[in-house]
């Protein structure tokens, strides 16, 4: 029973209840699929009506770890029962340490504390026009972004101005101006749009709303030595591809590269509270001077000490581990599909887009299908699962799930 301007209101008696209210009183801005989620634990969830289901979404990567770490669990209720805020008006006695230990794990040197994946973003974009105008002496108003088409960086009205996902765009003109799109994966395209102008490449080292896309080999450091020559930023989006979930602490180092400035979220708050930041050199992020950029709830205290159990839930290196193992098992059994229900399988670690063969069910169809055989995955576009179980998931489990997405694609094909 919740009390409300002094009346109570019983909860739903079904899902179906909580439904309703949700089509009622909230924007129908998402198509979730029809289970409503009261508990979780791990690699589990269960719902309203008792129900338990396998999670393979991991909220879109979120939640690496697992739902409720007991870790991360702890650290958030330890530094609740300290201090919640301090807005940055004042130092607090997390911030200093979760950014240098968060730059020592990803090899940077300066972090730049913020809250969703779409503020990281943004926060690039802004240090990297500064950094051209101030370095590289492009005049103020004219720096150009180098972006890749069938991106994903965000929602907010400047991400969505270089969107090349119509339904992302459509109605939320006037666009931002100053990004320039080249078809993801073709460095010769890249290198042919750099000008004078340009003061960075903005790229996710894997694609993940696309579908999973993995570039072709070479790609990233044909994209590094076409930066280098011309004195252009590398900026990585790794808020989806971050943080163990293909493997590596960064995706982009199975790439054998490095950029100058990394953009970090989803697990990085361990699946409590959104946690993002934007990492890199010192030459770049040391050009915001104060005034110039900041957030109220960019760097609190609650967001820090999670962020720092994170960090250390990465030193250990199991979850790497068990991304890498678990992963390959994943694509093996995956690709056993191709030419059996599936037209394609991509992806890296514990992370993969399966496209549906033609004349199979469209992936909201086996999405539904999926839920009804206890296994919560979703679609990106027409006929593409993603796949992307919690790295705490259990080989046991893991072929559980697998086993329903076989039954699902052939049972329906």
């Amino acid at each position: 029973m919740t009390t409300f301007a002094g009346r109570e209101t019983a909860a739903p008696a079904s899902a179906d209840g909580f439904i309703a209210l949700d089509e009622r009183w909230s924007t129908h801005n998402y198509h979730p699929l029809p289970v409503v989620i009261a508990e979780a634990e791990g690699a589990s969830v269960t719902d309203v009506e008792g129900k338990s289901y396998l999670d393979f979404l991991s909220g879109y990567s979120a939640l690496n770890f697992g739902h409720r770490h007991p870790a991360l669990i702890a650290a958030a209720v330890e530094q609740l029962g300290r201090v919640t805020l301090t807005s940055r008006a004042f130092h607090h006695d997390q911030l200093g340490l979760f950014c240098r230990e968060l730059a020592e794990l990803t090899g940077t040197e300066m972090v730049l504390p913020m809250n969703s994946g779409a503020e990281a973003v943004e926060s690039a974009v802004k240090v990297a026009r500064k950094w051209a105008h101030q370095v590289k002496g492009v005049p103020d108003g004219t720096a150009e972004i180098i972006v890749a088409g069938s991106n994903f960086h965000g929602r907010t009205t400047t991400i969505v101005s270089f969107s090349t996902d119509e339904t992302a765009r459509a109605g939320f003109g006037p666009f931002t101006p100053g990004f320039v799109t080249v078809p993801y994966g073709d460095a010769e395209a890249l290198r042919a749009a750099i000008t004078p102008r340009t003061a960075a490449v903005l790229l996710e080292p894997v694609q993940g709303e696309a579908g999973v896309v993995v570039p072709p080999h070479g790609y990233f450091a044909d994209v590094r030595r076409a930066c280098d020559e011309h004195g252009v930023l590398l900026i990585a989006d790794e808020i989806q591809s971050g943080l163990a979930r293909t493997g590596t602490v960064l995706a982009l180092d199975h790439e054998g590269v490095r950029a100058d400035v990394y953009t970090l979220g989803k697990a990085l708050g361990g699946g409590i509270l959104p946690v993002s930041a934007v990492v890199g050199s010192q030459a770049v992020l040391g050009v915001l001077q104060p005034g110039e950029h900041g957030s109220t709830f960019g760097g609190n205290p609650v967001a820090c000490a999670v962020g720092r159990a994170v960090v250390r839930l990465l030193n250990t290196g199991e979850f790497q581990q068990r991304s890498a193992e678990l992963g390959a098992h994943l694509h093996e059994r995956l690709t056993g599909l191709i030419g059996h229900g599936l037209a394609e399988v991509r992806g890296r670690g514990l992370w993969a887009g399966i496209d549906i063969a033609p004349g199979g069910p469209s992936g909201r169809a086996a999405s539904e299908a999926l839920a009804g055989l206890g296994v919560l995955c979703k679609e990106t576009h027409e006929n593409t699962l993603r796949v992307a179980p919690p790295l705490v998931i259990t080989r046991e489990e893991l072929d559980r799930g697998i086993d329903a997405i076989v039954k699902v694609i052939r049972g329906m094909s």
